[in-house]
């Protein structure tokens, strides 16, 4: 039984993926990458204001899960939520306008960097708090198969993936809502993104289990732990879990060890981890790994390369520019969008 339930694949063998799936892969992770340099920069020049929590490091499991998804899936973030709502397709200008408090933003400038929202993108949001946006992903895959299996819904069974911290993996929301799920099967997916710290806390210090994945054998869910530095293994288990979610066999939780390349947050100076673990994990960098698989494998050229990067880099200018352009929220509407109308 155990070996059915427990799965530790750091290199599971990847499916032959098409080579426009890995161009925009890369594309999307490119993306990501340059959007929150921007973010950066523009919250040093005092455009930003608040927590800022940047996910440089980490744009392989946004990119390896999100698209692997279908329009009417959903996405439930956290704090360090811009990357994931870029991959789920909320548009560039969009994002960078609710960065930047404006009312064009997808949040309608409310929620700023740590409530990224688009209802039409079922994109669920992103939580200041952690733990808070598990019971909400639980939720939405509870609705899916109601939906199926109570009002006789003819589509396809809309999949949940959730994504936190190891840090997160100690509260009480985790485990009550793995439990739940498989109780009613429900077609949600758990993406730990375990980059090692939470804030200041080094995650072998945090908990009496360090490998996070090990956790789902008390609930007897498949617990996969996978190198979240290969957006192409990512992309290969997340696959599989889609697979078994949308086929009613329950949930999944996959463990994706990986790092932040700078700090918490744009406000932590960063002191706490020495330089040789930073380099150690500067040296996978899941855009320049995936570079060299492309280039290796002849999937496209280095003129093919320079031409994504050129595309992300105007979308992220025009980012900057529809959101420095765009109207401040109006004063009147203070109350607006507190309830629904």
């Amino acid at each position: 039984m155990e070996e059915k339930i427990l799965t530790s694949i750091i290199n599971p063998k990847k499916q032959n993926f098409s080579s426009n799936i890995i161009k925009d892969l890369y594309e999307d992770m490119v993306l990501g990458r340059s959007f929150e340099d921007m973010c950066a920069q523009m919250y040093y020049r005092g455009k930003m204001f608040g927590f800022v929590h940047l996910y440089n490091g980490q744009e392989a499991i946004s990119s390896g899960v999100i698209k692997a998804l279908k329009k009417n899936d959903y996405v439930c973030s956290t704090y360090r939520d811009h990357v994931h709502a870029l991959s789920k397709g909320v548009p560039a200008k969009n994002v960078m306008a609710e960065l930047f408090g404006k009312d064009t933003g997808c949040s309608r400038g409310r929620g700023g960097s740590m409530h990224i929202f688009s209802s039409i993108h079922n994109f669920l949001g992103g939580f200041a708090f952690i733990g808070e946006g598990i019971p909400i992903a639980t939720g939405a895959a509870f609705q899916s198969i109601y939906k199926k299996q109570v009002l006789e819904d003819k589509n396809e069974i809309a999949v949940s993936t959730c994504f936190f911290g190891d840090g997160t993996t100690n509260n009480g929301q985790f485990f009550e809502c793995l439990n739940m799920s498989v109780l009613w099967k429900l077609p949600i997916i758990f993406i730990v993104e375990n980059n090692q710290w939470a804030i200041g806390m080094a995650h072998h210090r945090s908990s009496s289990s360090p490998e996070i994945y090990k956790k789902a054998q008390a609930f007897g869910l498949p617990g996969i732990e996978v190198d979240g530095m290969d957006v192409l293994a990512i992309r290969s288990v997340t696959d599989e879990a889609i697979k078994r979610a949308r086929n009613g066999e329950g949930p999944t939780l996959i463990e994706a060890l990986t790092y932040r390349f700078r700090g918490h947050s744009l406000a932590d100076p960063d002191e706490l981890r020495c330089k040789e673990e930073k380099d150690a994990w500067l040296a996978r960098d899941p855009i320049k790994r995936l570079k060299i698989h492309i280039l290796q494998n002849n999937i496209a050229t280095e003129h093919d390369i320079e031409a994504i990067h050129k595309k992300v880099k105007s979308i992220v200018d025009e980012a900057v520019e529809f959101a420095t352009s765009s109207p401040e929220p109006s004063v009147n509407d203070l109350h607006k969008y507190l309830f629904t109308e």
